[in-house]
């Protein structure tokens, strides 16, 4: 069988989202023949695309700049001959879904992925007022929804989104060669050339310094703790506008010496193994990597109880959930762990086991390659689907 090939565009808000999470898949299109473009906000090239258009998408649907990102992105698939389309991130996915109306028509194919949809249970009424109807229609205009979660899943399916098909994977895949515990010599190395110590007790946490994110409710939970645990430290990787108010009450609470700011990193793999427990506050996830590499390198984990948690933290087996916002309760469970070196141990074993079941980068390759396959025809590129080794990148 002759192997199928075509032109695909990749769409995002910002180039980084693309960078961070889907090489691996842009990287087994352009092994398989197919020319792969992307369209995002920013000068960052990507190095499995043919083409990278800089398309200045904004996060704010409300931005004036939206407007010539649609003209920008009409244009780009009505004169790129396009046989496959994946969007994801809200403000892209819907203003690239509305631009390739006339291409599905042609028959190009248009996938979404919802990376959390920021309707939930429990959310806000105002993000069910706007995004829910929102989303409701521009599934219209979509060939396949993927979701990655469970309750994402159950809600668009139970409520009969209009897409050509409503399917759920495994979030973005986990490499488990990279992400990985080491051994106690190892870890030991790691710590050093950290400048931390055997004795010395670090709690890690990786996301962008925003409203959701919430670091400020660990910076909170580290001031009391600080007393109990001298030796206690909360590593922040990351940057963002809320990042000097969060520096700000670190001093207010007398835990800025405690509090590392790491800004943003690309090398969390080289030392979040020698680490002691992942930690995670934010109000709203779809299925955060930063828990899912956490638990790949063996940390047991502490997070507010949100959807995408919820996913990933059986509490009592590899983790605990707290209520967002409850600094104090996240504090009790940190205490716990800091006590307890084998419940440690225990649960760090658990969320390795947990992600190598069903999260790893081979499995969810598996089931986008099956995805594919399905939306452009089984008897055209069947042999997609088979469950064929998977190398990830090294970039």
């Amino acid at each position: 069988m002759a192997q199928p090939s075509g032109r695909i565009l990749f769409c995002a808000t910002v180039a980084h989202h693309l960078e961070r999470f889907h090489q691996p898949v842009m990287r087994w299109f352009k092994s398989r023949g197919w020319e792969v473009h992307a369209a995002a906000a920013g000068p960052l090239e990507l190095p499995w695309a043919d083409r990278k258009f800089d398309v200045p998408f904004s996060r704010s649907p409300a931005s004036l700049t939206n407007l010539d990102a649609y003209r920008q992105i009409r244009r780009i698939i009505e004169e790129g001959g396009y046989r496959l389309i994946h969007c994801h991130t809200p403000t892209a996915s819907a203003l690239t879904r509305l631009a390739a109306r006339r291409a599905r028509r042609g028959g190009a194919r248009v996938l979404y992925t919802a990376h959390g949809f920021h309707f939930h249970a429990g959310g806000p009424k105002l993000n069910w007022a706007l995004y829910y109807p929102l989303e409701r229609q521009l599934a219209r205009l979509t060939d396949c929804l993927i979701t990655i979660n469970e309750e994402d899943f159950r809600l668009a399916a139970g409520r009969r989104f209009p897409a050509g098909r409503i399917v759920r994977v495994h979030g973005v895949g986990v490499d488990l060669e990279r992400f990985k515990p080491a051994d106690a010599e190892t870890r030991g190395g790691m710590r050093a050339r950290l400048g931390y110590g055997a004795d010395d007790q670090l709690l890690f946490y990786a996301a962008e310094f925003n409203k959701n994110k919430n670091q400020r409710m660990l910076i909170e939970a580290l001031a009391l703790l600080k007393d109990e645990f001298p030796r206690a430290r909360l590593l922040l990787a990351g940057d963002g506008p809320l990042r000097p108010a969060c520096e700000a009450l670190a001093d207010r609470l007398g835990v800025r010496e405690r509090t590392v700011f790491l800004g943003y990193r690309q090398d969390i793999a080289d030392w979040l193994p020698s680490l002691d427990i992942a930690v995670a506050s934010s109000f709203r996830e779809g299925l955060p990597v930063n828990v899912l590499e956490a638990m790949a390198c063996g940390l047991p984990v502490v997070a507010t109880s949100n959807r995408g948690h919820r996913e990933l933290v059986q509490g009592g087996r590899n983790g605990w959930l707290v209520p967002p916002g409850d600094a104090e309760r996240m504090a009790d469970r940190v205490r716990r762990l800091l006590l307890d070196p084998r419940e440690r141990a225990s649960f760090g074993g658990a969320g390795r086991a947990i992600v190598s079941s069903a999260y790893s980068l081979d499995k969810v390759m598996a089931e986008m390659r099956a995805i594919y396959a399905s939306i452009l025809g089984e008897m055209e590129i069947g042999a997609w689907a088979r469950q064929e080794s998977f190398t990830p990148s090294s970039t």
